[in-house]
């Protein structure tokens, strides 16, 4: 006799908005490109936020602290059983993978270094994908080396879009580069015209 399938998980949709999550990905020269992107989002923003930043696995983080002097945004340093909600940007903590679970909530994972690091923008970056398909945002900003490219054709193949930040405007271009070269990335912008694409691509569907 069959089993009875299960129902799938799908996470609850935001009201007004054609995007529910935004993950974003840095390393090298992260921290200041990702004060200037946050601080340019409104208190309010109708979207939550999931952010990796290569760190020190071997010192605690005061990412979450810095950011919360400079911007409105609700900041706060993800822990496992977290549920995402608009206008909160959670960070991964230092030598945690942060996941996004199908019921809307995070976990963290301390399984293998994924390209050599952990948090690893490519599992985040993956089960945004899996769990937000065509209603997740990938965005990848200055850093060294490849971490991302994997995660970018997830987003990518379940319709959701990608953003890598502009050579020009990168600190460090391998992280967008290398996302660039998977070909599935949408659009390539400078830093400072990221945040206005997210606020139209979350309200109005498209970037005008």
């Amino acid at each position: 006799m069959d089993q009875p399938t299960k129902p799938k998980l799908i996470p609850k949709h935001f009201p007004g908005t054609h995007f529910d999550l935004i993950v974003m990905a840095a390393s090298a020269g992260g921290l200041t490109a990702l004060s200037r992107l946050l601080a340019d989002l409104p208190e309010g923003f109708p979207a939550a936020l999931a952010v990796v930043q290569h760190l020190d696995p071997h010192h605690r983080s005061l990412m979450a602290d810095i950011l919360s002097r400079r911007i409105t945004l609700e900041i706060k340093q993800a822990e496992a059983g977290d549920r995402l909600h608009p206008g909160t940007v959670f960070i991964a903590p230092p030598d945690r993978h942060l996941l996004v679970d199908p019921d809307g909530t995070l976990s963290l994972s301390q399984s293998d270094l994924v390209h050599f690091v952990r948090p690893s923008a490519d599992l985040l970056f993956e089960s945004a994908a899996a769990s937000y398909r065509e209603r997740a945002i990938a965005v990848v900003l200055t850093g060294t080396g490849n971490d991302g490219n994997m995660g970018v054709t997830g987003i990518k193949a379940t319709g959701g879009i990608v953003i890598a930040q502009s050579e020009g405007s990168s600190e460090f271009f391998g992280m967008p580069g290398a996302a660039i070269k998977t070909g599935h990335v949408d659009f390539i912008l400078p830093l400072e015209k990221i945040a206005p694409a997210l606020i139209s691509l979350v309200t109005k569907g498209t970037i005008t």
